[in-house]
């Protein structure tokens, strides 16, 4: 009797200790997945592979990144949004994951409003308006009344249909008040070829791919299309200060982790993205990936929950503009 005792009492013992274990203040005792909805090598994922980096170090654990590319980022949403919601895996979300998914498809794989645990925004990354260096325009208002001029005849390139660099045309020409031909391209690559041998008019591009080409004057750099002028680009004007406002095309980051994950777990995430935010080397690091580290106040779980519900109301309008029929 006093055997059967003590093996109960053993097993509730044991019992404990692995719910100790998993408790989310003990978190995280494993590695931690951040996925990245995009191929190896681009700037989503070297971003993604910096801050991993240094919040593993910050939270004593492997901070990993897996790379899930696929139907525009939804692969990748769709791993995250279902998984166990215990901590150990996340995404860093972008504009393409959680804002255009859900503008360009009848039946996204997931509501990025609802299926996911916010963490933090951590930056935005601006487009900058390029055009071929022939084109009779230096300066934004100039563009836009070339083009009103010359619509019927004019193109820009994107590096796809739904893409960031397309939908950030469109916003700028629906802010115009013009309607010019799409021509989508598979990949940015191919596209800025286009535009360096003046096939093309003009292109929407990150700023990180832009600059070398700007820097070599293959292209023209009109205006940012973001908030606040770039800091690798600080002398270009934005769009708004050129007097065209509502035209903020920024692409973004920010982690997220599954719905119904603990908010323990939550706040000891974001207190290792903060901190590795701020890390000047970490910092340093993103600013030559074109990327805008937000501002304290845009770095908590409840903005980036509101920042995504209005990114997905705010896209809407130009991703009808621009035709393109949801899938």
């Amino acid at each position: 009797m006093m055997r059967m005792l003590s093996t109960a009492a053993a097993a509730c013992m044991l019992g404990s200790a692995v719910m100790a274990q998993e408790a989310p203040s003990a978190w995280p005792q494993q590695p931690v997945k951040v996925v990245v909805a995009a191929a190896a090598g681009g700037p989503i994922d070297v971003f993604g592979r910096v801050m991993a980096e240094r919040m593993g170090q910050l939270l004593g654990q492997q901070v990993y990144v897996e790379n899930v590319p696929g139907a525009g980022g939804m692969v990748g949403g769709q791993s995250v949004a279902r998984a166990k919601p215990d901590g150990y895996s996340a995404i860093l979300g972008t504009i393409a994951t959680h804002t255009h998914s859900q503008n360009l498809y009848k039946a996204p794989l997931y509501n990025s409003a609802t299926d996911f645990a916010p963490v933090g925004l951590i930056a935005e990354i601006p487009l900058v308006l390029i055009t071929r260096k022939d084109l009779p325009a230096d300066s934004l208002k100039d563009f836009a009344a070339y083009a009103k001029a010359n619509a019927a005849k004019m193109n820009y390139g994107s590096a796809g249909t739904g893409s960031a660099t397309h939908l950030g045309c469109a916003l700028l020409n629906n802010a115009i008040g013009v309607n010019i031909q799409h021509v989508p391209y598979r990949g940015t690559a191919p596209a800025m070829q286009d535009l360096i041998a003046g096939r093309i008019d003009y292109l929407c591009e990150i700023v990180v791919t832009a600059k070398p080409q700007i820097d070599a004057g293959t292209v023209k750099a009109i205006a940012t299309l973001s908030g606040a002028r770039s800091s690798v680009l600080p002398n270009l004007p934005t769009a708004k200060e050129s007097g065209f406002p509502n035209t903020e095309a920024d692409t973004w980051a920010g982690l997220f982790f599954p719905k119904g994950t603990s908010p323990i777990i939550v706040e000891k995430m974001n207190a290792a993205m903060i901190k590795a935010m701020e890390t000047p080397d970490v910092k340093a690091k993103l600013e030559t990936l074109g990327a805008t580290i937000v501002v304290p106040e845009r770095r908590t779980p409840a903005y980036l929950a509101q920042f995504v519900k209005d990114d997905i109301v705010k896209w809407a309008v130009p991703v009808k503009a621009s035709g393109i029929q949801p899938e």
